[in-house]
């Protein structure tokens, strides 16, 4: 069946993505009231579909879906789940251990960042190790950062922090996994996971979406100062988030209500089936676009498999090659990648995305037609520079 959208280059970067025709229809939904029964409806059963996106059934989680980016996440976790003087340990694997270290510390949390060289990840005993020189009220895991497409093995970490240092929450910046890879919310036993409407969720940008374990609410009654947001406050959402949950009307903030029926739709398709499956997906897909990097004789910024995103590819470029080089070829061939992001690299590679309905839609041929044009990309690029 044809696309209703508009004739338009493929968009294949680490987010915002493609974009189901029914996702993008429910957004042209008419004026409602946001504290009216059709509405609450709606945003009630969009917390459920949360729980189901998440893998949770605990009764004492709680899911949010609040106006935002994915950065919004960071604040909630930031000026709610530590206090000023508070320590708070970072894994580092990309630009955005660098951003949530700095968000941390904006609200006078003392951070200490573990850092992996470019492309990996800290091991576990060197997480175990800083866990056992200090005492820790947060740590916080990229699970995929989108500026190098490193994966880190967040259900080993949690179990590795729940065995030594109990009381430290897990927080897991999600916004470029969920929805692509593995994540069980109550079986790894997670505290926070934030995540963002535009990446694997398969919704237009402007929706952040945060779980929190009944011990991450506790963290925040137990607080002895006021949070440090207004806007992000637990205290203020929480209330609304549970009424919405239970059909009843509740008003804090206006939220986005042609987002939530975006959402809505988006979660209905993708909780339809069994999350295994679209886990499966992405992996199907990932190995055939790290098999075509490798045929062409590239690297991945992320180096070893096990490190691999599932939903996206970092990729160096060859020597004497940059982004302004290849990306023009790629546009012209109908396909959008990203340039680097990794401040100490960026003009070294790409970022192909390949998350959403570009891999669950098998009436679409997007990561084919991305593979063979990144081919010819490559290939006019080379020719230009006379490599």
């Amino acid at each position: 069946m044809p696309s209703s959208q508009a004739p338009h280059p493929t968009l294949l970067i680490p987010g915002p993505i493609e974009f189901d025709d029914a996702v993008l229809q429910s957004m042209s939904h008419h004026a409602e009231s946001h504290v009216g029964p059709a509405f609450v409806k709606v945003f009630g059963e969009s917390l459920t579909l949360v729980r189901k996106l998440f893998q949770s059934t605990s009764p004492t989680a709680q899911p949010f879906i609040i106006a935002g980016s994915g950065t919004l996440g960071w604040d909630i976790v930031a000026s709610n789940l530590a206090e000023k003087g508070d320590e708070a340990l970072v894994l580092h694997t990309g630009y955005f251990g660098d951003s949530f270290a700095a968000c941390l510390e904006t609200y006078g949390v003392h951070v200490t960042q573990l850092k992996a060289p470019i492309g990996e990840r800290p091991s576990l005993g060197e997480i175990e190790q800083a866990l056992k020189e200090k005492s820790y009220k947060v740590i916080t895991i990229t699970h995929v950062d989108t500026s190098t497409g490193v994966l880190n093995d967040v259900k080993s970490i949690a179990a590795l922090v729940r065995r030594i240092s109990p009381e430290t929450l897990v927080v897991v910046d999600g916004v470029c996994s969920v929805g692509c890879e593995e994540i069980a919310f109550d079986e790894w036993d997670l505290d926070v996971v934030l995540t963002a409407s535009q990446k694997a969720i398969g919704c237009p940008p402007g929706l952040s979406i945060v779980m929190c374990s009944g011990r991450a609410i506790d963290r925040y009654n137990s607080r002895s100062t006021p949070p440090a947001s207004f806007y992000a406050s637990i205290g203020n959402w929480l209330p609304i988030m549970q009424n919405y949950e239970s059909l009843k009307p509740s008003y804090f903030a206006t939220p986005a209500t042609q987002l939530v029926h975006a959402l809505h739709t988006t979660l209905s398709q993708i909780t339809a089936r069994p999350m295994a499956e679209r886990f499966a997906a992405h992996t199907q897909a990932s190995d055939r676009v790290k098999a075509a990097v490798a045929e062409l004789g590239l690297s991945q910024l992320a180096s070893k498999p096990e490190s691999q995103a599932h939903g996206m590819t970092a990729i160096y470029l060859p020597s004497g090659l940059a982004p302004p080089d290849v990306l023009p070829g790629l546009m012209k061939r109908g396909v959008i990648f990203a340039a680097g992001l990794h401040k100490e690299i960026a003009t070294k590679y790409i970022r192909f995305g390949h998350m959403g309905v570009s891999v669950t839609d098998t009436g679409r041929n997007d990561i084919d037609n991305a593979i063979a044009a990144l081919k010819e990309a490559l290939a006019e690029a080379k020719q230009a520079k006379g490599l």
